[in-house]
């Protein structure tokens, strides 16, 4: 025979070792492998022991580099296997795929038969037994398989999951099913509807293989075994040349690149790839006692999480997947039965146990690696050698930085984190820190395989990171059309450290703000400028000629800020509450004492303002108290203006949404003013309190639970301070009678509860419910009426024992 077709499933291991299997059995004088032709300069690179899988080709068009492609290699594809063995027996091996160049060329006119090749999206679903994963992203969208060949199968075989047949007939076995496997395929595509694109890859492909017949007598061939059909058909040449004629090329680069098995697995949208990467990893590097090792893993995963897991554990999670799998009926223990085993014995069957094993084990968390000298764009040479230098080596696993801007190595991990953020490579995300402080940042890092098309692209700015973030930011500042814009790339360059940049930034930022006359606008600029100007020294940024910018934006902003507020609906004085927050922060952090006084004395003007709305006058009123411009007696007094009983109450409510926002530690030190709004709120009018309660619970619900609390026992202690100011009554001595009186009354008793607990929840508007006190007892006032001896039974629970109840003895005392 003069060549040899090993149709394979891509990433399948029972397929690679068949494969190795095979060629050791029958070498041949040259493989073709399905991939891309400009990758077979690439080959020797397989020797080379720094290219560790999982790896890929990147494929990608040099006039437009966004134009990317994706061929994955992990340890246990059959493809890898293959060129590893040609790699080590000196066999040439030929790449004979449809060249990618086709694909990044313009398409001709789909000659007949033909619709042409299609174009695909960023991550396309690729055919099943397709390796290539597309990463451009074109309107159109590539249409799926007409039909999906191990689904076909496995259902004729019946089976309702077509992984787990791939298992039993192919990973769990120790023969090849290479023949077998094509007389299938050819039966599925007799009757299937053809693909346009595979009818376009197939010709080129036997356009290789006669090529390659007149060379040699022994040839193998490993491609997806969707294609064997195909190859083996008697196809007329010139049929072949009809579909390629007339197709142009395109100019591409290719090279290997790192690849995850987060990026295998099928829910990423790659097409061919499988469901479970890091189980068939672990099934083609496990040569014997598959089921035991990999329970043994996953109660190590278990174990790093502090869940105590034994060997115990581990013996009867074997005993039951393998019991399960003979139930079943399963020549092995496959994936689904360790699973359930893990999960029912080792798990305790809680769900967030398994997802970890999951995403630990099931999916994996492998990253690949390249040889330093591998051939790479500049920008990715540059960015190699600085995370060297900081010692940031990429990952595939999320995993959390805690940088001190205070030390070299850390402040220099923030500069490049925050410079491939500009050249949209997201390494690291910012995380919010509960700390206040400068010196200190908090990332969380991963790195993604789709990065080193970023790089790709954004070499276009410049040969290294820093040279190509100034590029981007220069070119973003003249093209800025908003304020905001502007501001923002004045504290980019303070993060990333790009002083190259500043001159135009600052032009712009001059430029923009001489334009803008939105008080909004100019409100939302100086936060980061102030930012900018407070802490350009942490990180050692030299800031010279921003404070003149920032001085003349706040002073146009004083200027402004009483004409924009006039006549404002709930949306825009919630805006003008922001950006008032926003600049009086802004303010805090400048140490210019003339701009701080220009500042204080506009809102105090502004605060004083009868058409103001509730919402920025009560936080302008709180702005001053904190800034020492009014005092408490002050507050109070305007505190009373909105929550007197003339004012409606949503404008109360705005009032002291506003005036409480930020904290509610002010009502918990200020007994005068929590009184205030306790009384306010127990006496809104019950027709008016449904409209004031979203707003008391936005107000209230913002605040911190030990806040909530306090507030609640101060109103509960204060109600029983009042109470026994005005009574003259110590209620604690008061119930000391009670059992006695209720005795006297044949009445049951309630307890009393001490003043600093909340009593029983009533009907009420308060903040907390009012506590037990002598009004709340069940001692008839000297007005009221007598009791009645049966209308209280519907209110009272039973006495205890001993006690005098309402028997009919009772009852008839009462009457007599």
């Amino acid at each position: 025979m003069p060549e040899r077709f090993y149709g394979i499933r891509h990433h399948g291991p029972g397929s690679a070792r068949a494969v190795v299997r095979e060629l050791e059995a029958h070498p041949p004088d040259v493989l073709l492998i399905e991939g891309p032709p400009e990758a077979d300069d690439l080959v020797r690179w397989v020797a080379d022991e720094g290219l560790q899988p999982p790896v890929a080709l990147l494929g990608y068009a040099v006039d437009d580099p966004g134009r990317a492609a994706f061929w994955p290699f992990a340890v246990f594809s059959p493809e890898w296997q293959a060129i590893s063995w040609a790699v080590r027996h000196d066999v040439p091996v030929r790449f004979f795929d449809l060249p990618y160049a086709y694909r990044v060329a313009p398409a001709p006119a789909a000659p007949a038969g033909s619709a042409g090749l299609q174009r695909t999206t960023r991550f396309a679903a690729a055919p099943l037994f397709g390796a290539v994963a597309e990463v451009e992203a074109p309107p159109e969208k590539l249409p799926a398989r007409p039909v999906d060949p191990i689904g076909e199968l496995a259902a004729a075989a019946g089976y309702d999951d077509p992984e787990r047949w791939w298992e039993d007939v192919v990973e769990h076995r120790g023969v090849p099913v290479f023949e077998a496997i094509a007389e299938a395929m050819t039966a599925i595509r007799e009757n299937a509807p053809e693909e346009p694109d595979d009818l376009l890859r197939e010709a080129y492909m036997r356009t290789v293989l006669r090529e390659e017949r007149r060379r040699h007598d022994n040839i193998a061939v490993v491609c997806g075994a969707w294609h064997v059909p195909a190859l083996l058909r008697k196809v007329p040449v010139k049929d072949d040349a009809a579909l390629l004629k007339g197709r142009r090329k395109g100019k591409v680069a290719i090279t290997w690149v790192p690849w995850t098995y987060g990026r295998l697995a099928s829910w990423s949208g790659y097409g061919a790839g499988v469901r479970s990467p890091g189980w068939y990893h672990h099934l083609f590097t496990s040569a014997d006692e598959v089921v035991p090792r990999w329970l043994v893993d996953a109660a190590g995963v278990l174990r790093a999480e502090g869940v105590p897991t034994s060997s115990a554990h581990v013996i009867e999670a074997t005993r039951l997947a393998e019991a399960l799998a003979t139930l079943r009926g399963r020549p092995l223990a496959g994936l689904a039965e360790v699973t359930e085993a893990a999960e029912a014995v080792m798990c305790d069957g809680e769900p967030l146990r398994t997802e970890l094993i999951s995403r630990r084990l099931v999916v994996g968390e492998r990253l690949g690696a390249v040889p330093d000298e591998m051939p790479a764009v500049p920008l990715a040479r540059d960015l190699t050698t600085q995370q060297r230098s900081v010692r940031l080596k990429p990952e595939a696993s999320e995993r959390t930085l805690d940088l001190d801007l205070r030390r070299d190595t850390d402040l220099r991990r923030s500069r490049l984190l925050h410079r491939l953020r500009i050249l949209d490579v997201p390494w690291g995300e910012r995380t919010n820190r509960r700390s206040t402080g400068t010196f200190r940042e908090e990332w969380r890092i991963r790195w993604q395989p789709e990065f080193a098309v970023r790089l790709v692209e954004g070499s276009m700015w410049g040969t290294t990171v820093a040279a190509a973030a100034t590029a981007r930011v220069t070119r973003q500042a003249r093209g800025a059309t908003t304020l905001a814009e502007v501001t923002g790339l004045v504290e980019t360059c303070l993060l990333a450290d790009l002083a190259g940049a500043y001159p135009e930034v600052l032009a712009a930022l001059d430029t923009r703000a001489a334009l803008d006359a939105d008080v909004h606008h100019l409100m939302a600029a100086v936060p980061a400028l102030a930012r900018t100007l407070r802490y350009g020294d942490v990180r050692r940024t030299d800031v010279e000629g921003l404070a003149t910018v920032t001085a003349g934006l706040l002073g146009r902003i004083c200027a402004g800020l009483p004409s924009a507020a006039g006549s404002l609906s709930d949306d825009a004085a919630k805006q003008l509450r922001d950006g008032v927050d926003g600049v009086h922060q802004a303010v805090s952090l400048l140490a210019d004492e003339k701009l701080r006084e220009l500042w204080l004395a506009t809102i105090e003007s502004l605060a004083v303002r009868p058409d103001l709305h509730g919402l920025p006058a009560g936080r302008l009123t709180r702005l001053l108290l904190d800034a020492g411009r009014l005092d408490v007696a002050e507050v109070r007094r305007r505190m009373r203006l909105p929550l007197t009983v003339g004012t409606p109450p949503a404008h109360g409510a705005a009032w002291v949404e506003g005036f409480l926002s930020g904290g509610g530690l002010l009502l918990v030190h200020d007994d005068a003013l929590l009184s205030l709004v306790d009384d306010w709120l127990a006496d809104i009018p019950a027709e008016a309190f449904d409209d004031v309660l979203p707003l008391l619970r936005r107000t209230f619900g913002a605040f911190d639970a030990g806040e909530r609390r306090a507030i609640g026992e101060r109103v509960a202690g204060g109600r029983a301070d009042r109470q026994q100011e005005a009574t003259g009554v110590d209620p604690a001595r008061a119930a000391t009678v009670l059992p006695v009186l209720s005795a006297l009354l044949g009445r049951s008793l309630r307890p009393v509860l001490p003043a600093t607990e909340p009593a029983p929840a009533e009907a009420s508007n308060s903040l907390v419910p009012r506590p037990a006190s002598l009004d709340d007892a069940d001692i008839p006032s000297p007005s009221a009426p007598p009791p009645r001896a049966s209308g209280d039974r519907d209110h009272h629970s039973p006495l205890p024992p001993g006690m005098p109840g309402e028997s009919d003895s009772t009852k008839s005392s009462e009457e007599t």
